[in-house]
C-alpha cells in the first residue's frame, strides 16, 4: 500500500491499494475512488474481534457506531480523504509496543487490524467545552493508521519525571502509556472559564503532539462572520 499527501492548508490523503489489500473508515469519510471497490460495513471492524460491542466503545469514544472496509479490486485501485480542518495528515505506525491516543474527530483510516476504542473521557464541567469535556480515542494493534490534526504542529518528547500542562483543545495525540490527569488553574479570568482554566497535566517519559488550532477557536474566529439566523434577512 502506497500513500501520499496532497496540498498544504486543506491535505488530501491519497492511497494507493493493490489487489486484495483493504483500509477501514468511518462511513462517509472517503472523498473520492476508483472503481471496483468491495465495500463492507460492520460495527465488529476496527473492535479487535469485539464484535458489537467493540463499536459501541468506539462511538462512546465519539467515533461511528459502524465502520466500512474498502478491498482493492484485481489490479488494485485508489480512494482518497479529505481533511476536514486546516492542517496536517499524519501517518503513524502502531504495534503492541506503540499505542496512540488521539483527539476525538483525528482518525481518519487504518488497515484493518488496528482497533479504535475509547480511550479517556473527562467531563470538564458546565460551560467547559460545552459541557462535553474532552475525548480521546485510542489506536491500538498492529498496522498502520492515518490522523488529521489541526493548524501547526508542535512535538515534544518528554523524558522520565517532566510533565507539561496543556490547554486540553491543544493535545492532538499521545503516546498511551503516558499519565494524563487534569488540574484546575486559579486566577485566570476570561469568557469559557470564569474564574479558573482546566488543563491537562501530561506526564513523561513518551512524546506528545500539540496541535496550533482547535474546533472551538476556529468556531469563535468565523462566528462574527456569520448571518444572524435570528435577525432580518431580507
Amino acid at each position: 500500500m502506497d500513500n501520499k499527501v496532497h496540498g498544504t492548508t486543506m491535505p488530501v490523503l491519497e492511497l494507493s491499494l493493490s489487489s486484495g489489500e483493504s483500509v477501514l473508515a468511518q462511513g462517509g469519510d472517503v472523498s473520492w475512488l476508483s472503481r471496483g471497490f468491495d465495500m463492507h460495513t460492520s460495527t465488529g471492524l476496527g473492535s479487535g474481534g469485539g464484535g458489537f460491542l467493540g463499536g459501541l466503545k468506539r462511538m462512546i469514544g465519539g467515533g461511528q457506531l459502524f465502520l466500512t472496509q474498502y478491498t482493492a479490486p484485481a489490479g488494485g485501485g485508489q480512494l482518497a480523504f479529505a481533511a476536514s480542518m486546516p492542517g496536517t495528515i499524519r501517518e503513524i505506525t502502531i504495534d503492541s509496543a506503540d499505542s496512540f491516543m488521539i483527539q476525538n474527530g483525528a482518525y481518519m483510516c487504518s488497515t484493518p487490524e488496528i482497533e479504535i476504542s475509547v480511550g479517556l473521557q473527562k467531563k470538564l464541567g458546565a460551560g467547559i467545552f460545552g459541557g462535553a469535556g474532552v475525548v480521546f480515542q485510542k489506536l491500538q494493534g498492529h498496522g498502520t493508521a492515518w490522523v488529521q490534526l489541526s493548524g501547526e504542529l508542535v512535538e515534544y518528547e518528554l523524558q522520565a519525571g517532566q510533565s507539561m500542562l496543556v490547554h486540553p483543545g491543544h493535545l492532538a495525540m499521545f503516546r498511551a502509556e503516558m499519565p494524563l490527569e487534569f488540574a484546575t488553574v486559579k486566577g485566570i479570568k476570561n469568557k469559557f472559564f470564569g474564574d479558573s482554566l482546566f488543563l491537562a497535566e501530561i506526564h513523561g517519559p513518551g512524546h506528545i503532539w500539540l496541535q496550533s488550532m482547535t474546533p472551538d477557536k476556529l468556531a469563535a474566529a468565523i462566528e462574527p462572520y456569520l448571518p444572524d439566523r435570528g435577525g432580518d434577512n431580507r
